[in-house]
């Protein structure tokens, strides 16, 4: 008799049992990650496609208010034509416009609907308040208060940002929509960040030389892909994100289409996205209680980053954040690794 299959999931891990990507570090020392890096920095940027054409930032300050110890600036700007970015700047109001400050990119996680807003401290509603408790959320407004200027952008697809009239499967539908045209949304959310820096540069508080990231979960993503290919992103923080693709994705299928690009995993596991970053410092925060990403299998992400760093000679900037928590923002070595690196 025929063995008959039917179901997907079963027919995805069995075509990828035992894969092996084909770009994932395996060398030993600083000349075969020296010569990886190349390699890898090349296709990580074919994969990710044409970048848009950069536009006038055309940056507004729309409101500047006070809000405690801090100022609390409404900012936008466009990235593209036909894209504009509304951010969240906090700052302490002690700082002074001297370009001696360092500032940090706060990107959000899911769900869409809420999207910058818990992040920065905005707390709209119960839902809000929750998100805020559950996962320390607000971590846009803790770095600003430890004396950092933070800018939290609006991601694609993402709340401001989100037009789908109430469609859950919003990163989904833009994946498609850009794919036929062969546009992403990741590659366009990372465009993004690269002209939030645009924009810090500008920004008189700010020196230019000490600008770092962070994010949780889909702004974990962000952080890595990023920082892999953009050289003025000093220090990165990535929250709950560094697990294999093949439990997290083809298993259990957490993951959406604002966090793929075609063929990712074909060349690359995301340790070896996170471990481009190297050698400038990485923190990677880790909850034991993590139902999203499972602690197992963040422990095995970050022991593939922390062989990229050892064979790059940077084991030193490569530090590990793991607590007794759930999905969420530690901040228990956060706010001294930021202070130490930028």
């Amino acid at each position: 008799m025929a063995n008959r299959h039917f179901g997907s999931t079963r027919y995805w891990l069995e075509r990828s049992k035992d894969w092996q990507p084909r770009l994932s570090f395996k060398g030993e020392n600083k000349r075969d990650w020296e010569e990886w890096r190349k390699d890898a920095s090349d296709r990580l940027l074919g994969l990710l496609g044409e970048f848009p054409e950069r536009v006038d930032l055309a940056a507004e300050v729309e409101y500047s208010v006070q809000d405690g110890d801090l100022i609390r600036e409404r900012v936008v700007f466009d990235s593209e034509a036909f894209a504009s970015v509304p951010c969240v700047v906090l700052r302490p109001a002690v700082m002074k416009p001297d370009r001696s400050n360092a500032a940090i990119i706060c990107c959000n996680g899911h769900p869409v609907d809420m999207g910058k807003d818990p992040v920065a401290g905005i707390r709209s509603g119960p839902e809000w308040e929750a998100s805020i408790a559950l996962m320390n959320y607000n971590y846009g407004e803790q770095m600003a208060r430890a004396g950092f200027l933070t800018i939290i952008p609006e991601l694609r697809g993402f709340g401001e940002r989100n037009d789908s009239e109430g469609r859950k499967d919003v990163c989904n539908l833009n994946y498609v929509k850009g794919s036929i045209l062969g546009a992403y949304p990741l590659t366009l959310n990372i465009w993004d960040i690269k002209c939030c820096i645009d924009y810090l540069e500008t920004r008189a508080e700010v020196d230019p030389g000490r600008i770092g990231m962070m994010g949780l979960s889909y702004g974990g993503t962000m952080t890595a892909f990023t920082a892999a290919i953009e050289p003025r992103i000093k220090a990165a923080d990535i929250m709950a994100y560094v697990n294999p693709f093949r439990g997290f994705g083809l298993e259990r299928g957490n993951f959406c289409g604002s966090q793929v690009i075609p063929e990712i995993y074909k060349y690359f596991d995301t340790h070896d996205i996170a471990g481009l970053i190297a050698p400038r410092p990485l923190l990677v925060e880790m909850g034991l209680y993590d139902e999203c990403f499972y602690f197992h299998d963040l422990n095995k992400g970050y022991e593939g980053v922390r062989g990229i760093y050892e064979a790059a000679e940077a084991g030193d900037s490569l530090e590990a954040d793991v607590f007794p928590g759930p999905h969420a923002f530690s901040g228990n070595k956060a706010f001294a690794f930021f202070k130490k690196h930028l």
